[in-house]
């Protein structure tokens, strides 16, 4: 049989706030999209505002003014994210099954090549300081460096447990999540080295990772709801903020100083960075069950979930990909201005 799912996109587009008034979001549209497999990381192209959306054998493409599937990417296996490198006009996608990532043409979505990493390629990240991809191996417990103007890899970082996402501060160093670990590795992208490995209790098994590099502040989305802030250069953690269950997914926007962090329990948790040694959570949206993954347009402050109401058997802890029979659908949420009296 095949697995038919519904995909919600959550849009969240955020206005701005007079004196007297707080930020509010709601759903405003929903689109159904059909289509086959599972779901996991997004990744939006603000070049050519699009949401790849990782499917488990192909990636959808889908144009984010109409809400319409663009395109598709066929033929790969178990992916789990897609990173893009736009200088290069090249996007990549990490193949979970046969342990490789799928290099392909940013405007036709042509498949270019493939190039073998380490073993079960999760999240995938491209890193501008350096030029090259990373890929993070669960399996492996490793990064494999791959140059993205060559597709060829240049060295593996072992980084001891199972990563999960990462984050660039764009200078020359990167971050990942070590789930099993309850840790946050620091990474020299030049040398290919761990410079420090932080433990981050009282977070446990963090997954999500979002970065304000002005502050030095990491936010660790965390599987006992929370989110540890960390500072970069010292690796202690400054505070904890509560979120919703079953995070998978966060994104930091500068210029609203808005973090979010996407909770399969069906919540957006948004947190305002008052300072950065303060936060304050502005907001539980209620989005739908399932909806951990996300992508930000930080240009025009809007996030996309996506999930699919449950038919069948639910998938194992922790990933999307044993869902039975389902609808795809997509929902927009736009954010207003309600006025308060303080």
């Amino acid at each position: 049989m095949k697995r038919i799912l519904a995909l919600w996109f959550a849009a969240i587009i955020l206005s701005a706030v007079s004196a007297f008034a707080q930020k509010q979001f709601k759903m405003t549209d929903r689109v159904k999209l059909g289509g086959e497999g599972g779901w996991d990381y997004l990744a939006y192209d603000s070049v050519g505002h699009r949401l790849f959306i990782t499917r488990g054998s192909h990636v959808m493409v889908v144009d984010t003014g109409t809400l319409k599937v663009a395109g598709d990417i066929s033929g790969l296996a178990a992916i789990h994210g897609v990173a893009l490198a736009p200088e290069f006009g090249r996007g990549l996608v990490s193949n979970g099954g046969d342990n490789t990532v799928t290099i392909f043409d940013l405007k036709t979505l042509k498949k270019l090549g493939s190039v073998k990493v380490g073993e079960r390629p999760d999240a995938i990240l491209y890193e501008p300081f350096s030029k090259q991809v990373f890929t993070f191996n669960a399996r492996g417990q490793n990064s494999t460096a791959v140059d993205a103007a060559s597709g060829k890899v240049v060295g593996t970082i072992p980084l001891g447990g199972k990563p999960e996402f990462p984050a660039s501060d764009g200078t020359g160093k990167l971050y990942v999540n070590i789930e099993d670990k309850s840790q946050i590795a620091e990474v020299d992208v030049t040398k290919l080295s761990v410079l420090n490995t932080w433990p981050i209790a009282p977070c446990q098994e963090p997954t999500a990772l979002a970065f304000d590099v002005e502050h030095h502040r990491l936010f660790a989305g965390c599987g006992n709801k929370m989110m540890a802030v960390v500072d970069s250069d010292s690796g202690k953690v400054v505070t904890t903020v509560p979120i919703g269950e079953g995070v998978d997914a966060g994104a930091f926007n500068p210029r609203t100083q808005e973090i979010f962090m996407s909770c399969g329990e069906g919540l957006l948790t948004v947190v305002h960075e008052d300072s950065p040694d303060k936060y304050t959570v502005r907001q539980n949206l209620a989005t739908a069950k399932g909806a951990r993954t996300m992508a930000l347009d930080k240009e025009n402050d809007v996030v996309y979930l996506v999930t699919a109401p449950a038919r069948g058997h639910a998938a194992c802890p922790g990933t999307t990909a044993g869902y039975g029979t389902r609808q795809l659908r997509a929902d927009r949420v736009k954010g207003g201005v309600v006025p308060t009296l303080s």
